[in-house]
């Protein structure tokens, strides 16, 4: 894991798995959870779901092994608890606003 690309890390079935975000993966969690600010805007309103929360993480994972699932990602966060997982979501949403 880089901090200085942006890159964070979630537990995922005992493994660290690592999220970087990249222009190809924000534009595909752009694609499917709509416009990146609007998504920052809601997490600071405390009104970001958890299912847009695991589909940033899943469209930003990186080099993960190939049997990784969305499922996976999911309940890892689940099992981890939200408030365990605020830290790596703030990571990629500064990422997001601030760029590198």
């Amino acid at each position: 894991m880089n901090p200085a690309r942006g890159e964070t890390a979630i537990r995922v079935a005992g493994e660290a798995v690592v999220l970087r975000p990249t222009f190809a993966a924000l534009v595909a969690a752009e694609q499917e959870l709509g416009p990146l600010f609007a998504l920052v805007e809601r997490a600071a309103e405390g009104r970001l779901t958890l299912g847009e929360t695991v589909g940033l993480f899943w469209h930003c994972r990186h080099e993960a092994p190939p049997a990784m699932t969305r499922d996976a990602i999911g309940d890892a966060v689940v099992a981890q608890g939200v408030a365990a997982c605020a830290p790596v979501l703030n990571t990629l949403l500064r990422q997001i606003l601030a760029g590198r």
